[in-house]
C-alpha cells in the first residue's frame, strides 16, 4: 500500500524537465571543474609568492648584514684616517717651530 501510495504522489517528469534538470547538472559540473583549476592556480601562485618572500627575507637579511660589516669597516678607516691625520699635524706643527 505505501508503495502505491509513493507512486500515486510522485508527479511524472516530462522529458522537457529532465533535459533541463541535466543541462543545469551540467553547468554545475563544469562551474565546479572551473572553481577548483581557479582554486589550484591560486594555490600555485600563493605558494610561489610566498617563496618569493622568504627569499627576499633572506636576501634582506644577508643586506642587513652586510651593511653592518660595511659600517663597521668605514668607522675603522675613519679611525685610521683621524690617527694619521694627528700624525701629520703633529710633524708639520714640529716643523713650524724649527
Amino acid at each position: 500500500m505505501a508503495v502505491k501510495a509513493l507512486r500515486e504522489s510522485v508527479a511524472p517528469i516530462h522529458a522537457d524537465d529532465f533535459h533541463a534538470l541535466e543541462q543545469k547538472v551540467y553547468r554545475a559540473i563544469e562551474s565546479l571543474k572551473a572553481a577548483r583549476a581557479a582554486k589550484e592556480a591560486a594555490e600555485r601562485d600563493v605558494a610561489r609568492v610566498r617563496q618569493q618572500m622568504a627569499d627576499r627575507a633572506d636576501e634582506l637579511g644577508s643586506l642587513r648584514h652586510e651593511m653592518v660589516v660595511l659600517r663597521r669597516e668605514r668607522e675603522e678607516v675613519r679611525s685610521r684616517v683621524e690617527k694619521l691625520l694627528k700624525q701629520i699635524d703633529g710633524l708639520t706643527a714640529n716643523e713650524g717651530e724649527r
